[in-house]
């Protein structure tokens, strides 16, 4: 049995137009949620707000740094950091 089964054959045009029309809209908004997440996502942060995110001292964020374990990005004298490359960055320790 089809219970989830639609049968055109008993719809008006108006229904199947918003039926369609309701489909659409819902199928935009889930998109439009995920892609909000992935903006959040590329967050940049300071060197402060970096090191308050990771709970470290700047000097330990400095030397992550020149070992490569974080990248940071740079305008002139000011750096920033992915906040999903930090979230990557993250490894899971065994216990």
């Amino acid at each position: 049995m089809q219970k989830n089964a639609i049968l055109l054959e008993s719809l008006t045009v108006e229904q199947l137009q918003q039926l369609i029309g309701t489909s659409i809209r819902n199928g935009i908004f889930d998109l439009q949620k995920e892609l909000q997440g992935q903006i959040n996502e590329e967050e940049l942060l300071t060197r402060d707000e970096t090191c308050k995110f990771l709970k470290i001292d700047s000097s330990t964020l400095w030397a992550w740094t020149n070992k490569g374990k974080v990248k940071a990005y740079g305008i002139g004298a000011r750096r920033y950091y992915k906040k999903s490359e930090l979230m990557e960055c993250l490894i899971l320790l065994k216990k």
